[in-house]
């Protein structure tokens, strides 16, 4: 079995156990990989505030019928169910704490957001978005916390516009300070031809975009995502921690984690809400 393959097998099985009787991406249409609703694709339903978010986003993942977010697989769908849980209660520093962005107890985390853009510069248009950003207390060194999370996508075909275009390297004010990222920036332009799991360019994107908004030392950024057994985890690893080195000889402040990493570091905390999430996040991704 593929690593793209696992995943939608256990969260097909996660639905049967739930009794949710799955449709196809066009309804009767397709592998039956999609909720009938979307709520019973979330922990819980998406709060007005982060529903406006996504009905705004360049992703469309509300759009449709089914939508994007309905699919069992949807990188969005995991990182509302992730997130909003803490968003929804204030408790940003407990799940900051979890993903190894500051040390338990540090309480600097204020709020959780879906979907922000930083724009890198005016003649770049459309900055990507990022998941999910926690914003920290004004006088804190790093003002946001930015996570990238992946799902299933991380394991399919790959597909053309994983590269960087060149525009991006005519801009030589934006790589102030990070020549080895702009070197590695050059090997990924116009096309990777080297990464096979992971989306380099995509991370170099929201570096550029951090980095204008908030300084080279004013953030740390997150890739989160979601591991599998063989060969395709592995490798999906070492390509992060390649970057991750980059990242480091230019003072950038990257690192990974699995999502199954920061389910288990979650599994110490205790309460009653914080119980029942354990246990629908566990039983549906670990």
């Amino acid at each position: 079995m593929d690593a793209r393959e696992y995943i939608l097998s256990k969260q097909e099985l996660w639905a049967k156990n739930r009794g949710i009787a799955l449709i196809g991406s066009q309804g009767e249409r397709g592998r039956r990989l999609y909720t009938p609703t979307l709520n019973e694709n979330l922990f819980e339903p998406l709060e007005k505030e982060t529903e406006a978010v996504f009905l705004e986003g360049n992703g469309l993942e509300l759009m449709g019928n089914p939508a994007k977010m309905q699919a069992l697989h949807s990188s969005s769908a995991l990182a509302v169910n992730f997130f909003q849980f803490w968003q929804k209660r204030k408790l940003a520093p407990v799940i900051a704490a979890a993903c190894g962005l500051c040390r338990k107890g540090n309480t600097t985390s204020q709020s959780i957001t879906f979907e922000e853009k930083f724009p890198i510069h005016p003649k770049l248009t459309t900055p990507p978005n990022l998941d999910v950003v926690i914003h920290n207390e004004e006088d804190n060194s790093y003002k946001v916390f930015a996570i990238e999370c992946k799902f299933s996508e991380t394991y399919g075909n790959r597909k053309d516009g994983h590269g960087l275009r060149e525009q991006y390297l005519q801009l030589e004010e934006i790589w102030s300070g990070i020549p080895h990222l702009l070197e590695f920036a050059q090997s990924l332009s116009p096309e990777d031809t080297v990464f096979q799991y992971l989306h380099p360019a995509q991370l170099v994107k929201h570096i550029l975009g951090l980095k204008h908004a908030f300084g080279k030392k004013g953030f740390r950024l997150l890739y989160l995502w979601y591991d599998v057994p063989g060969e395709a985890g592995y490798f999906h690893r070492r390509e992060e921690e390649q970057v991750s080195q980059i990242c480091k000889e230019d003072g950038i402040l990257f690192h990974a984690k699995s999502y199954q990493e920061v389910i288990m570091s979650l599994a110490k905390e205790e309460g009653g809400e914080i119980d029942r999430f354990l246990s629908y996040i566990s039983t549906r991704y670990l």
